[in-house]
């Protein structure tokens, strides 16, 4: 009997007479000697894969860009050489009309050699001429790359490249050009067809005017005024002057907050949302990818947001615009770094944050301190990046705090907060001294305008002019210089001695609010602090669900074509997180090893006690990863949702590349608890049930990371494994849990698994099959039923996650 047993075994192993187990060992240790190289190649060579590609694009990039730089020269020397041959002409022309004019008076007789020779230079003068005036007709053939339409028919990176710096240096060139301009250079300006323009936004806002929900307290009040395209315009003011809060009215971003007044369109009265695929907002914090270097961050951004019927060769032009422009090409390959792997400084990571939005091409930026933190020189280049921009129509508007007078200067318009939100001046930069010095207020030698009237508006400093005893009386003066209606809380506080007009009083669209609320008790309170959170909670469901219609005339990718970018983006993140993923991997490792040495297979209760400390151990290490797919990232996916992205695609490519992990795992774990077990089930039937168990929790997974916080989400990711176990194995259930672990998952993980063991009992084991079975309460046929069911939790979990993922979160 032991010989034949023996000729049964497979190679490798050894059989013992006495059980119906093979000793498979040896497979499990090649099994883990090839899982440890896996996991060390991952760990030491995941960044090389993307490194090569990248090193191979730079090739091409830098060729690209040479082969520009060298035409640029040519066509300069080839101007040069036109120059110096129109000069010489224009010396002929003077002298053959030097000679014409002596032969006028002393006519010749007859023809000369003489003249003939005259005419000839003269043809030759006429022949410059028409190269003065003809340039491009006599251009070598190695500028015909920069006449290309578009770049529609550009196909390799090379030719794409070429025409992308092609295009920089010949804008390069015309900057050049353009700062010392004559009068026919202005003209011809201004004729140039070549110059790009975007659609024009112009907003207006009357008596714009903030409250809080819960508080019922003014954050911004009475602003009146406009932005228009092609200037660009700086908010000021001390801090609590709501100078964020106006940013956020003008992008529609006022959750929790109700809001008075009037906001137009082009003169219109539409909705701000309506034109949002063509709207940039830069936040006040750098929310950029840090495990992406500064050009894929620009390069995903471009995919999603510009024009899907934009050719390839547009988008590289324009992405290299923004990185030239913005000073980042000595960083462009480098990952931008987070807080515990260093990365670019924070001058440049501010200026990535900006660069997101001009690489979408907006037609209004608006920008939330986007000089905080910089210095001056990188301060003015960020401006002259933005000046560029508003030379194409683009409106843009942008917080400052405390600018440098070079810095000042350079700004078209400015709007000028006081504390509570009211308008102190606005109006053109060139104007503000003249005002303030028309109220009596001058700027001291050597002192800083800006820093000056902030100064005055803390009340640090007091206005020396008679007219003004109070700070808090310059929105008055603004209000009453431009006949805009006053509140009548502000008519009762003011200084005596102004006189407002009785036409002022009427027609004030402010809501008014007592200053002296009646006091409320604790009950009270609380139900008002409830109520408003549950109307700002409303207002955010409310505000995704509403669609406003699409007036931005562009059609951005779909979200198919998303879902593609996402892919491309988040295996790039993953691949820079491998060493992150190896260490998983072989906790993962080490956990099928302690649990394989710890539980060994028991006929009698089928292997049931060894199953249940899988299920715990596997959930929680599988539910601690996985839920740093929707935590790490959870700004950045708000910042992109809020911009008109498909939180669709975003939600799916998280999830497909999940999948890796998916599949990958109950390998790992496997690897050392199945040989260490060495159950009676197959190594098969063991690998489905894990992958399912390891789908249904990855959903489980999901909807934790968008419902909680990190903490108290890694906390339920602990806690749910052991509970929802300890009630699925439960000897004598009541009812209550009976019922109640039906909607457990580890039941039917458990379930599954014992099956699995129990169908490879046969003959008078089976009396033992029975047994254990009816004492569970299993079925021997329902194996298959326990696998759809945890594909279905895994399903429903991340139904569930999707709908919290498009409606809790911070969309505006």
């Amino acid at each position: 009997m032991g010989a034949t047993s023996e000729t049964r075994c497979f190679k490798l192993t050894t059989c013992d007479a006495k059980t119906t187990t093979q000793n498979i060992h040896a497979y499990g240790v090649m099994v883990i000697v090839a899982l440890i190289t896996v996991l060390l190649m991952i760990y030491n060579c995941s960044d090389q894969v993307l490194a090569i590609r990248e090193r191979r694009l730079a090739k091409s990039r830098e060729a690209a860009a040479k082969s520009a730089h060298e035409t640029a020269k040519a066509r300069q020397r080839w101007k040069s050489a036109k120059g110096a041959a129109a000069k010489r002409a224009g010396g002929l022309q003077a002298q053959l009309s030097q000679t014409f004019s002596r032969n006028a008076a002393y006519p010749s007789p007859s023809f000369t050699p003489e003249i003939g020779k005259k005419k000839e230079q003269s043809h030759h003068a006429h022949s410059t001429y028409q190269l003065d005036m003809e340039p491009d007709s006599h251009a070598s053939s190695t500028f015909e790359m920069d006449h290309k339409p578009k770049g529609k028919d550009l196909d390799t990176d090379s030719q794409i490249f070429r025409y992308a710096y092609s295009q920089l240096e010949r804008e390069r060139a015309m900057q050049q050009q353009n700062k010392d301009l004559t009068f026919s250079g202005v003209v011809a300006m201004a004729a140039n067809h070549e110059v790009k323009k975007r659609p024009l936004i112009e907003v207006a806002f009357k008596d714009l005017t903030l409250t809080l929900k819960t508080k019922k307290k003014h954050i911004l009040r009475c602003v009146t005024g406009k932005i228009k395209p092609g200037r660009i315009t700086s908010v000021m003011g001390p801090s609590g002057a709501g100078k964020t809060t106006f940013l956020s009215a003008l992008a529609g971003k006022t959750a929790g907050c109700k809001i008075s007044g009037m906001i137009l369109i082009n003169g219109k009265s539409q909705s701000i949302h309506s034109y949002k695929r063509i709207i940039g907002f830069v936040p006040q914090d750098d929310i950029v990818h840090g495990n992406l270097t500064v050009e894929e961050n620009l390069w995903f951004s471009a995919h999603c947001r510009l024009s899907a019927d934009l050719p390839k060769a547009e988008k590289v032009l324009i992405v290299e615009r923004a990185i030239e422009s913005l000073g980042l090409q000595a960083v462009r390959s480098s990952v931008v770094g987070t807080v515990e792997k260093r990365g670019i400084s924070g001058g440049q990571r501010k200026r990535v944050n900006v660069g997101l939005e001009m690489v979408m091409e907006p037609s209004l930026l608006l920008l939330d301190e986007p000089t905080s933190g910089l210095d001056s020189a990188s301060s003015q280049l960020l401006l002259r990046a933005l000046r560029r921009e508003a030379l194409e129509g683009v409106n843009i508007c942008m917080v400052v705090h405390q600018p440098s007078y070079t810095l000042f200067k350079m700004f078209d318009d400015l709007v000028l907060l006081a504390k509570g939100g009211l308008t102190v001046y606005h109006g053109s930069v060139a104007k503000v001294e003249g005002y303030f010095n028309g109220l009596g207020i001058k700027v001291p030698d050597r002192v800083n305008p800006p820093d000056h009237y902030i100064d005055i508006l803390e009340g640090i400093v007091t206005p020396s002019a008679s007219t003004v005893a109070n700070y808090m009386n310059l929105p008055l003066k603004w209000m009453m210089n431009n006949g805009y209606p006053i509140p009548p809380d502000m008519q009762e506080n003011n200084t005596p001695g102004i006189v407002m007009p009785p036409q002022m009083n009427r027609n004030v669209s402010v809501l008014q609010l007592g200053d002296g609320d009646e006091d409320q008790s604790f009950a009270e309170e609380l139900w008002q602090d409830v109520k408003g959170n549950v109307e700002l909670q409303r207002d955010k469901i409310r505000d995704h669900l509403w669609m406003p219609r699409d007036l931005s005339n562009r059609r951005t990718p779909g979200v198919w074509s998303q879902y593609r970018y996402y892919l491309g983006r988040v295996f790039k993140q993953r691949l820079r997180e491998a060493k992150m993923q190896a260490v998983d991997l072989l906790i993962l490792f080490l956990a099928g090893a302690c649990l394989g040495s710890l539980g060994k297979a028991n006929d009698k209760n089928l292997g049931a006690s060894g199953y249940s400390h899988t299920i715990i151990a596997v959930s929680l290490l599988c539910k601690i990863a996985a839920l740093r797919s929707f935590s790490l990232d959870r700004l950045q996916y708000w910042r992109e949702s809020a911009s008109g992205m498909s939180s669709l695609a975003y939600f799916l490519a998280k999830d497909t590349v999940d999948h890796f992990n998916t599949v990958i795992k109950p390998v790992v774990y496997l690897s050392m608890f199945y040989f260490f077990t060495n159950p009676r089930s197959t190594f098969a039937d063991n690998y489905i049930v894990l992958l399912c168990l390891v789908y249904c929790v990855t959903g489980m997974a999901y909807a934790l990371a968008i419902f909680f916080e990190a903490g108290p989400a890694q906390l339920w990711s602990v806690l749910l494994p052991v509970v929802l176990t300890l009630i699925a194995t439960q000897q004598r259930p009541s009812n209550i849990l009976k019922f109640i672990s039906n909607f457990c998952y580890p039941r039917w993980a458990l379930e599954a698994f014992v099956i699995a063991n129990a169908e490879r009992y046969d003959g008078v084991w089976l009396l033992t099959r029975c047994g254990a079975l009816m004492n569970s309460g299993y079925n021997v046929h329902d194996w298959l039923l326990c696998i759809y069911i945890l594909l279905f939790f895994g399903v429903v979990c991340r139904i569930v996650a999707f709908f919290g993922l498009v409606t809790l979160g911070r969309r505006r």
